[in-house]
């Protein structure tokens, strides 16, 4: 087994299909009465957040007491690090506090590679600037397993802020991984031009929305991170929408069987309507749930499991 989850490229197909089925199997665990393993008892995990969190962070907080470890939560602010100390320093801390493994969320793209170099525990990457969130592909492919009965052969649409989002990159190498054939959907603006050079020669790219869902078994929608943008990468809110926002006429050209997906959280009435959010074809309250699970079986791989 990996001794880090720094990227989704970490991954080969074994290796993330193990990780899926044994969240299948921590998934049980909720319809338990008492929702506790003793797998990592004894093991500290610390939760190391430079950036604002609420599912990330409460998720992987859930997974570890549910497998019983001792958990630190770290928040960057109200810490040294509003003092000046540096990520390093940080490290070293926990290093010496014998953290067992270090969730770290940064807003520098490669700070849990640089974690990874400086201390002996293993380093999870719960999302760092614009690279990567290996995890939320995780749990976001073991939601389409579990809907849709498989992952190999399903044809994927990942829609909108592209440019920004670490959730597509992720998404688009595990799922490649694992035999999807993925298409990011996106104002010419907000989709990187050597998008498909960098992460997957089989990556398809579409600035067209509605050509694209009648042949769709999962609709993956990006939140529009404007807090990321500095320049105007399309005309309005209203544009937008009107061009790359699903709401129910779009929905219905989606064949019967397929799903809607959102990592969260959404700009409701922008990228996805309310309508289509509650409906019955999203996934958006199951990804929280499974969210959970998906962590649960990395941390337990990584620190007390087999493979």
């Amino acid at each position: 087994m990996i001794k880090h989850l720094r990227s989704a490229a970490d991954l080969d197909a074994a290796t993330a299909t193990l990780i899926l089925d044994t969240a299948g199997e921590m998934a049980a665990l909720a319809g338990r009465e008492v929702k506790k393993l003793p797998t990592l008892r004894g093991r500290t995990v610390v939760n190391l957040f430079y950036e604002d969190s609420t599912r990330t962070r409460i998720s992987f907080e859930a997974a570890a007491k549910r497998l019983s470890a001792d958990v630190i939560n770290f928040s960057a602010k109200g810490s040294s690090v509003s003092k000046g100390e540096s990520l390093k320093d940080t490290a070293l801390t926990l290093q010496a506090m014998g953290a067992d493994a270090v969730v770290i969320r940064h807003s520098a793209s490669g700070a849990p590679h640089r974690l990874s170099s400086w201390i002996d525990g293993s380093v999870i990457n719960a999302g760092d600037g614009t690279h990567e969130h290996p995890t939320q592909a995780l749990l976001d492919a073991y939601t389409m397993r579990s809907r849709l009965g498989k992952i190999e052969g399903l044809k994927v649409a990942i829609v909108g802020d592209v440019l920004h989002s670490r959730v597509a990159r992720s998404n688009v190498l595990l799922l490649s991984t694992l035999g999807a054939e993925v298409t990011v959907v996106g104002p010419p603006t907000l989709v990187p031009v050597d998008i498909a050079a960098s992460l997957s020669p089989s990556l398809k790219v579409s600035y067209d929305l509605d050509s694209v869902l009648p042949e769709m078994d999962v609709v993956m929608m990006l939140r529009v991170q404007t807090e990321r943008m500095q320049d105007s990468y399309f005309p309005s809110a209203r544009e937008y929408s009107r061009r790359y926002g699903l709401d129910l006429a779009r929905m219905r050209r989606l064949p019967g069987h397929a799903i809607v997906m959102h990592p969260g959280p959404m700009n409701r009435g922008m990228e996805i309507t309310p309508e289509v959010a509650d409906s019955s074809r999203s996934t958006i309250v199951e990804q929280v749930a499974n969210g959970v699970s998906a962590r649960m079986a990395v941390l337990y791989l990584l620190l007390g499991g087999k493979a």
